[in-house]
């Protein structure tokens, strides 16, 4: 059959295309309407916490932190060889853990406190979730010396639900998710590799940024610590030996892995002692339990 050279040439037309500056355009209006909606919806939940007496940025409430910190403490358990079978243990634990909310400002707080022990004899870590959930290893347990240390680790995990930087971390990460989002969406290109660069710094810088609050969060629970330890009749000076344990463990072929989310203890005396000196500013009186 004959065809005209004129038809062939229609045939052999491209499909049409979008603009290549409308899609971006398309892709940058989006992107910033997601990160509106990420800073609105972040700074929009500030309330005021009497602990820390800060503002903070929180999206959930307590009921659903106390319910995320029951629904995870199995799990948590779990990784960790499960919970100790020693009652002796358990129960020193318990009954420092329940003196120090008892007789500290953690008892002005609704949180369902309880305290477990890991039965990981190698793991040197101690942790809390959201809603009062908080456990120690048996691991850094044994190389504690004295109630008073034992105090100054629970402490600073009772301050970590208090001043609620579980549920503060929540709210960080879904404004950093929002935000890296709309920037992979606004300089992503698929027909440009460097663009995929782009988000992948974008991802990086996000996680940076959640990692120094975590940071900033754990030096503050060593400052508030000395509070709840003090009002507790606890000798706040024996978190200074805690930071010294902690400090000789380092020297071994497997660091703690409380340093995986804890500042090294260089970084925490100086803020340790300025608290302690805050708080007593006359020296730490006689009679504190060491």
């Amino acid at each position: 059959m004959y065809t005209s050279s004129r038809n062939l040439r229609q045939r052999a037309r491209p499909l049409p295309t979008r603009p290549v500056g409308r899609s971006r355009g398309l892709r940058l209006i989006i992107a910033l309407a997601l990160a509106a909606c990420a800073i609105i919806s972040f700074f929009s939940s500030k309330v005021f916490n009497p602990i820390t007496g800060e503002d903070q940025y929180l999206n959930i409430t307590e009921e659903q932190e106390i319910a995320l910190g029951l629904q995870a403490a199995p799990e948590m358990a779990r990784q960790y060889g499960g919970l100790d079978p020693d009652p002796r243990a358990q129960g020193l634990v318990d009954a420092v853990g329940q003196r120090l909310v008892a007789k500290s400002v953690a008892s002005q707080s609704d949180y369902p406190f309880e305290f477990h022990l890991l039965a990981d004899p190698e793991t040197i870590n101690a942790f809390a979730l959201p809603g009062g959930q908080v456990f120690i290893t048996d691991g850094l347990l044994t190389r504690l010396q004295s109630e008073g240390q034992l105090a100054g680790v629970l402490a600073h995990e009772i301050v970590h639900v208090l001043a609620r930087h579980g549920a503060q971390r929540i709210a960080q990460q879904e404004l950093t998710q929002g935000l890296t989002g709309a920037v992979v969406l606004a300089t992503y290109d698929p027909n440009d590799p460097r663009s995929q660069t782009t988000a992948q710094i974008a991802m990086l810088i996000g996680g940076l940024v959640n990692m120094k609050y975590g940071r900033e969060d754990e030096l503050q629970s060593d400052s508030l610590g000395v509070r709840v330890m003090s009002e507790a009749g606890y000798d706040p000076g024996a978190m200074l030996g805690v930071m010294q344990i902690l400090d000789e463990a380092t020297t071994g072929a497997r660091p703690p892995e409380f340093f995986s989310t804890h500042p090294n203890p260089e970084n925490r005396l100086q803020r340790i002692q300025e608290a302690i000196q805050q708080y007593f500013p006359d020296g730490v009186p006689a009679g504190l339990t060491p």
